[in-house]
């Protein structure tokens, strides 16, 4: 059965991660995503981090079901197979900074001179406008100046601390993700196509702005330094190991009195309200954490859990993949690829009930799919094997065994 997205194809002229997720949740929900290296450079991700035969962890997961051309861009022929492809498009994606595409003759102007429907999704670091719009920009970066890494800190006067996953970048993937289908939306019923424009510091201001804002958000009362909501986080130390507890109706608050064996907490005045155990919070969860100390945490757990109490073990990576919940929700798969072999990945999150996701290809190698995607806009074998010969397009045949 076919994904949401059957029948829509996708360019995805994008590298690093931002981009190639946003494109990977795209083609997880069944689109076509031809993903465009150059012959000569391929993705900088191919070749980051942990790897097996020539494919990175890291590559692999963030370009599953896409197919590969190899395209020298800079070239006044791969330029016109660029503007081919996109005439055959729904979405063009890229990521690089502002103006570079004009430079290659791709920009969005002139890609709709070609496809006047086409989605065009133009992802940046900042923006197109504004001091910062041509630095160069890596997720530690966007933390910094969004104000990130002071929430992370836990107030303004901490040491800034960043976030250990690269939250911008995959959230801004995300976000992107999300903008394309409401995008063929509109396009759906008004027959149009649009610019979408973003960038990583809009995504993780929009995104802290839903709970870490709110000093900012009364204009004419804001407040002027962030004090840490409590200096003691929701993971607890137990004669074990960590758990984490989080309590905030009355219901939960009681539970938890009873069950660590302190029900004096209910009548503590400091405590008796919602806004009175937040604004004592620091001297709640230290009474909590001495309670907590008792007992292993499995105990605590089960205890815990038969209160009612919201809990859950603190658990490491390679925990959490055998953890009992995260196997019957089946949000890790094994699949089989066939050039690295035996992969585990987490599937699409969204289970589509009618049109639902699947791995159909492994991450591709580079230009993989170079002569299939030719053959299929018309161009013969003698005309690709010259566009191979001039170094405009790379074939993955002639260049097995190589690295990438």
């Amino acid at each position: 059965m076919a994904g949401p997205l059957d029948g829509i194809r996708i360019v995805d002229f994008t590298t690093m991660i931002a981009g190639p997720y946003a494109t990977m949740i795209l083609a997880d929900q069944g689109a076509d995503v031809i993903k465009i290296e150059a012959p000569i450079r391929s993705d900088h991700v191919r070749r980051a981090g942990y790897g097996q035969r020539n494919f990175s962890a890291a590559f692999l997961n963030n370009n599953r079901n896409k197919r590969s051309i190899s395209v020298d861009v800079k070239a006044d022929a791969g330029r016109e197979l660029m503007l081919k492809l996109t005439q055959h498009a729904d979405v063009f994606v890229q990521n690089f900074r502002p103006g570079v595409m004009a430079r290659l003759g791709i920009d969005e102007p002139q890609l709709r001179t070609v496809n006047p429907g086409l989605i065009y999704v133009s992802m940046s670091g900042w923006g197109e406008s504004g001091p910062y719009a041509h630095k160069p920009v890596y997720d530690p970066i966007i933390q910094a100046l969004s104000g990130l890494a002071s929430v992370q800190a836990g107030s303004d006067q901490a040491r800034p601390r960043l976030i250990r996953t690269i939250l911008p970048d995959k959230l801004t993937g995300i976000t992107a993700a999300q903008a394309v289908t409401a995008a063929l939306v509109a396009r759906g019923r008004t027959g149009q196509g649009q610019h979408v424009r973003l960038s990583m510091l809009d995504a993780v201001v929009a995104f802290m702005w839903s709970s870490d804002m709110g000093g900012q958000t009364f204009v004419g009362k804001e407040v002027s330094s962030a004090r840490a909501a409590t200096f003691i986080d929701l993971i607890y130390e137990t004669k074990s190991d960590y758990i984490s507890v989080s309590v905030m109706s009355d219901e939960h608050w009681r539970g938890l009195c009873e069950a660590v064996g302190h029900p004096e907490w209910l009548e503590d005045d400091r405590f008796k309200t919602a806004a009175g155990r937040d604004r004592y919070a620091n001297d709640r969860l230290e009474l909590t954490q001495e309670a907590l100390l008792e007992k292993n945490a499995d105990e605590w757990l089960e205890i815990l859990d038969s209160a009612g109490v919201p809990c859950a073990p603190v658990l490491k990576r390679h925990e959490m993949i055998h953890h009992p919940q995260v196997e019957a929700s089946g949000i890790v798969v094994e699949t089989e690829h066939p050039h690295v072999g035996r992969l585990r990945q987490a599937r699409n999150a969204a289970r589509f009930d009618a049109t639902p996701t699947e791995i159909r290809l492994g991450a591709p190698h580079h230009g993989e799919h170079t002569r299939a995607i030719m053959s299929e806009l018309g161009f013969s074998n003698a005309e690709i094997d010259g566009l191979i010969a001039d170094g405009v397009i790379g074939d993955f045949q002639l260049a097995a065994g190589s690295s990438t």
